[in-house]
Order: structure tokens, then sequence, then C-alpha cells
């Protein structure tokens, strides 16, 4: 008896696109449902060495939700590596500056830290308002 496992080669992977809107939706939540499309854990066909994930493209990050008082107390913290280089601001801020930009570095956060999960970053697409511009991939919305 000799049963062979079913491994998909990269030219066979077929991608989609969805849309999510983020608006109402708590971060965390919203952030760990992307990363399952995005790491393609929702096909049959997944593998964890292969890039297999469809594209996502979230729509009104500005209007995210989060619980009890992150706004105020939950820190983004970099350094430049000089004297004094030394940055923080808090949610609140990061969302007034760049909406888009506490999405993707919660979605980082969940994938892997190899070039893979740098190639699946790759394919998530945040903006703050309604609108974008992938309407000729025809996206389906995220179930």
């Amino acid at each position: 008896m000799s049963a062979k496992t079913y491994a998909a080669r990269e030219s066979e992977i077929e991608r989609r696109w969805y849309v999510v809107d983020a608006a109402d939706e708590t971060l965390g939540r919203l952030a760990s449902r992307i990363v399952h499309v995005l790491e393609g854990k929702h096909k049959p066909t997944y593998q964890p060495n292969l890039d297999s994930g469809d594209h996502v493209i979230v729509l009104n990050a500005s209007r995210i939700a989060v619980s009890s008082n992150k706004r105020e107390t939950k820190l983004y913290i970099r350094h430049s590596g000089y004297p004094r280089g030394y940055k923080e601001e808090t949610l609140g801020q990061l969302l007034e500056r760049r909406p888009e930009e506490v999405i993707r570095r919660a979605v980082k956060g969940m994938l892997p830290k190899t070039t893979l999960g740098v190639q699946q970053l790759r394919k998530l697409k945040v903006y703050a308002g309604a609108d974008h511009p992938h309407q000729a991939q025809r996206p389906e919305p995220l179930a």
C-alpha cells in the first residue's frame, strides 16, 4: 500500500481577492481573521512552507474599534538607534495620523517572522476610507 501526500505547486495556487469592512470591528479579532486568509489556512491545499493565501483589502481602517482604554494606554515604540532616538505614540495618536498602519502592524505581528511572512504581508491592502483602486480584481466580501 503506497499512499502519496498531495503537494501543491506554486503554479497551481489560485489566488482570490477579498474585501473587509473594518468599521466597528475589534482590532485583534479582525487581524486574526485577515491573517487566516493571508496564510491560506482556509484552503484545503494549505502548506506551511508555501504562500498559498489570498489578497485582502481592508476598508474604513480609521473606524476600527478597540476594547477598554487602549486608545490611551497602548503604545507603539520605536528607536532610531541614535541618542535620544526613542519615540513612542499611543494607539489614538497613530489612528489619527495613519489609521492604515494600526491594522498593518496588528496583522504583521501575527504573521511568521520569515521571508514567507513578508511575502504574505504584501498581499494586504489597507485603506482609511471606503474607496479602493482594486475594482478590476472583483473582490468578494470576506465571510
